[in-house]
């Protein structure tokens, strides 16, 4: 009997098998190993931030979908799988919520006061790693499509971005591959860090068949189990280069 895969299922089957690889090596090695020099006696703590939330939606597709809720719903997907893996993780927020002070009187100084505080909170942990969650947008282009990756100047991020992307890129970019970029100074959250950080674009709320699939919530644990197993390879690989050191 002949058996007939859809594209779209050898790409997700593919995609799985290279999450359990990189829960293997973890269960093998006993933890994660990080793509970036840590402490060893203090635990890596995954700083996982939905980005905007609350009265700040983030960008909007042209049918009103704001990217805030979608960014928080990968994220939560994110924290479970690599909590399941082993690794310690924290959330920015948990909720649609704007984390700024209270008593701002504007838009503007409660944004401000929205990203200084996701800083404080990637400087208190101690062996942070940012993984930012976003959604992007390019309405001079709406046929444009695809999650990309962007990484800081700390050690270690270009190398989990590049690991990222090729989850990211096999998982969802099929026919479409993006490569991982260094993110402009003007990312403020990105740029006032001294932990290795990465932003996932996850895609483009500008192209209406893309926004359709990121509401979904099949392909949100598809985006989520890609960022999960680029970051835990890229530890696998990490420590394998090590060893042959």
């Amino acid at each position: 009997m002949v058996i007939l895969l859809r594209k779209r299922d050898l790409i997700l089957s593919c995609l799985f098998c290279c999450f359990f690889l990189g829960l293997a090596a973890v269960f093998w090695r006993g933890s994660v190993v990080p793509a970036f020099h840590v402490r060893e006696e203090v635990p890596v703590t995954v700083v996982i931030d939905p980005g905007h939330g609350g009265e700040d939606g983030g960008a909007v597709s042209p049918g009103g979908v704001a990217e805030s809720q979608i960014n928080l719903a990968v994220s939560l997907r994110v924290s479970s799988l690599l909590r399941f893996a082993g690794q310690r993780t924290r959330l920015t927020r948990s909720e649609d919520v704007t984390i700024c002070d209270q008593g701002l009187d504007t838009m503007r100084q409660r944004k401000t006061s929205d990203l200084r505080n996701r800083v404080k909170l990637v400087e208190e942990t101690e062996n942070a790693v940012l993984l930012s969650i976003h959604q992007n947008s390019l309405p001079s282009s709406p046929v444009t499509h695809g999650a990309q990756v962007f990484w800081n100047r700390r050690e270690g991020a270009e190398a989990l971005a590049g690991s990222v992307q090729e989850a990211l890129n096999l998982a969802v970019n099929a026919g479409n591959d993006k490569h991982p970029r260094q993110i402009p100074d003007s990312i403020y959250l990105m740029k006032n860090i001294t932990a290795p950080g990465v932003l996932v674009e996850c895609g483009f709320l500008s192209n209406a068949p893309e926004t359709g699939r990121l509401q979904d919530p099949a392909y949100q644990l598809r985006l989520a189990a890609a960022i999960t197993a680029g970051y835990l390879n890229a530890g696998a690989i990490e420590s394998e280069l090590g060893e042959s050191e």
